[in-house]
């Protein structure tokens, strides 16, 4: 308990007003964000308080209070949102591996992983038409899924998906372009 009163009163004085500002304001949204980059609510609400618990340690830690703001807090859910689905590709391709060993629990039980993240409910809410979308929107390349995101839910422009995902801007453009493209054949002119 000392630790956290010591840990407090070297905290910048407008640091921890500017991060409790930042996530009252903006917490739905970059959980929207998230949900679109990784494709469940759980998850998405787990990336942005982590990124917020993260944010607020580093503050108490001395961070730089001039660091603290949207596009960079964009730029942590985008970051930690890749780490998330860079872990569930790992413990994917460990799954597979390991239902091919001949000794194991895995292949003793034979459960078949599917997705199942999504509950009955929340399928028939989302409606045909937008689950068709999200799926495509789920086949696409990361770089093109978070180029979209960014543009077409966040509605930010080039230069501000140039900062936040560190690309040129006539990359940004290209890759909405190719993105658009492929949604498009994937979804037979629906899009």
């Amino acid at each position: 308990m000392n630790g956290e009163t010591v840990a407090q009163a070297t905290a910048p004085p407008g640091a921890r007003a500017v991060l409790a500002d930042l996530y009252r304001e903006h917490r739905l949204a970059l959980v929207r964000l998230a949900v679109l980059l990784v494709g469940d609510r759980e998850s998405a609400e787990d990336v942005v308080q982590d990124v917020f618990s993260r944010l607020h340690t580093a503050t108490l830690n001395g961070g730089r209070p001039g660091t603290l703001t949207l596009t960079y807090v964009r730029v942590c859910v985008l970051n930690a949102s890749r780490s998330l689905l860079r872990r569930r590709g790992v413990a994917a391709r460990l799954r597979l591996t390991r239902r091919d060993w001949p000794i194991g629990p895995d292949s003793a039980s034979g459960s078949g992983s599917g997705s199942g993240s999504d509950s009955a409910e929340t399928s028939v809410l989302l409606g045909e038409t937008r689950q068709e979308m999200l799926a495509a929107l789920g086949r696409l390349p990361r770089r093109q899924r978070e180029v979209l995101v960014l543009r077409y839910y966040l509605d930010l422009s080039d230069a501000e998906i140039a900062q936040v995902t560190r690309l040129g801007q006539s990359t940004v453009r290209s890759t909405v372009s190719r993105a658009l493209g492929r949604l498009e054949r994937e979804l037979g002119g629906k899009a």
